[in-house]
């Protein structure tokens, strides 16, 4: 403990704002809230009452993320993923349902106003008019029902980046010599202050990051294959037929890969606390992701599964 208080001290003394670069009230409120939180992490290390075999500041690490998750993040997953389940479940259907009637209504008005052309041209205009009612009508129910889809997306992304930014900022100055850091090792990392050597973490890093990435399609009902088929299937005549056809979601994806493969140069070239910070951080969300996609899986199976139930339920006779 003695020594823990010593190298607290030598961190202190090193980070301790001199010179008249910038006023003094400004020094203070950005070196002493950095200096506060690399103590307190100091101070956590050493009253967690581990036993002897565990590395002390390796597991506050581990301990820290792993809480700081289950406090911050999961919270506003669920959140995001309640709002996913009102869009899917009370805007779509009402969506859907109002298909044959904008239908009927945009050939009417056709009709009226005496739209000419051959009969592709005619249906083209058709659904391009059909899409932009639907498409209008859409976003104001999920105006409505508070459930609009690119907030939804990015509530995880928001919530996560403060604690991450602010947790590596404070692990990357823990990292500074002189650091209790340099006296610790874990797994390959020969210690917390440096990188590592084997970039054996920084690889299972991309890795846990593109499993997270690939495993959306391992938790698919039937009716979600079937319909991803259908819609690949009319994608693919689209441009049988010459047409252009843009994908989000295979961009998206393509990006997230580029994601996973350049976290694995970044973190070769960062201290071993951080790197090992974010392959915990990134492990959490490979975990949590497929426990909340599983438990999704299963409550929309239970759902395709209760009309055939009740129909085999037999009524009583009167």
């Amino acid at each position: 403990m003695l020594a823990h208080r010593s190298a607290r001290r030598a961190v202190n003394v090193l980070h301790r704002p001199c010179g008249n670069v910038q006023p003094r009230s400004f020094q203070r409120r950005t070196f002493v809230s950095i200096e506060t939180f690399t103590n307190g992490f100091l101070d956590l290390a050493t009253a967690l009452p581990l036993p002897s075999s565990f590395p002390p500041y390796s597991t506050t690490i581990i301990i820290c993320t792993v809480v700081s998750r289950l406090i911050w993040t999961v919270p506003f997953s669920i959140w995001a993923k309640q709002r996913q389940r009102r869009a899917e479940e009370e805007v779509m259907p009402i969506v859907n349902s109002l298909k044959p009637g904008v239908s009927k209504l945009v050939l009417t008005e056709m009709q009226k106003i005496g739209v000419r052309g051959t009969k592709e041209e005619i249906q083209a205009a058709h659904g391009k008019r059909v899409k932009q009612l639907l498409t209008t009508r859409q976003k104001q129910l999920f105006s409505e029902y508070r459930c609009s889809p690119g907030f939804t997306m990015a509530i995880p992304i928001i919530t996560q980046i403060p604690l991450f930014m602010g947790f590596s900022i404070v692990l990357n100055r823990l990292s500074q010599a002189p650091t209790p850091f340099d006296s610790e090792s874990f797994l390959t990392l020969s210690t917390l202050a440096h990188a590592d050597p084997t970039a054996t973490l920084p690889i299972a890093l991309g890795l846990i990051t593109l499993a997270n990435v690939e495993s959306s399609r391992w938790f698919m009902t039937d009716a979600q294959r079937e319909r991803q088929e259908k819609v690949q299937k009319w994608k693919e005549d689209r441009v049988a037929r010459g047409e252009t056809v843009i994908e989000p979601q295979k961009i998206i994806k393509s990006a997230l890969r580029l994601i996973s493969v350049g976290r694995i140069v970044v973190a070769t070239m960062v201290p071993g606390g951080v790197i090992l910070y974010w392959v915990t951080s990134a492990t959490f969300g490979l975990v949590q992701t497929w426990i909340m996609d599983y438990l999704e899986l299963q409550r929309k199976r239970k759902l395709a599964l209760a009309p055939a139930l009740s129909k085999k339920i037999p009524t009583a006779k009167q």
